[in-house]
């Protein structure tokens, strides 16, 4: 306990075994394994000899875990419950930055449906010919593969 935990894990080891964490930590190697149960995210590697082998990445974890289930009085479920709003935000993207991405892919558009004197060229509008002599049903059919494309785009009409 004299020591700090943060002074021992500074060393040049990549990885530690399950007594050299608990060493670490302060807690009994029994609740290591029994947190690796409880916390999904925490998932140390074994390696040939079946031997828990931590990162520095999982003994940093483990010290969290340890300092809000000690120190903050935290619950296991409030401990699991905290790292996974860190994950979620982590995951999730602003409205804003999409909007932002929305707005520069429409002008990427337009720059690419306007020729150089601004006018929108007749071979970027995509036409769609029937024939005179072509039947009802056929006339049917094209609406219908119209209506499949644009059901397949979210309801977008895409003009090429």
């Amino acid at each position: 306990m004299g020591s700090s935990p943060q002074k021992k894990l500074n060393t040049d080891k990549l990885f530690y075994k399950i007594g050299e964490v608990s060493s670490i930590a302060e807690v009994e190697a029994h609740v290591l394994r029994y947190w690796e149960s409880e916390f999904p995210f925490l998932k140390p590697r074994k390696n040939k000899t079946g031997q828990r082998v931590y990162s520095r990445k999982d003994v940093e974890q483990v010290l969290k875990i340890r300092d809000l289930l000690y120190k903050e009085k935290y619950t296991i479920a409030g401990v699991r419950n905290k790292f996974g709003k860190k994950s979620q935000s982590k995951r999730t993207v602003s409205v804003q930055t999409i909007q932002g991405v929305k707005k520069k892919l429409k002008e990427i558009l337009s720059t690419l449906s306007k020729s150089p004197d601004g006018k929108r060229p007749r071979s970027a509008v995509k036409k769609v010919t029937v024939d005179k002599n072509s039947t009802a049903k056929s006339k049917a059919t094209a609406k219908k593969k119209s209506s499949e494309k644009t059901e397949e785009n979210g309801g977008a009409r895409l003009f090429l």
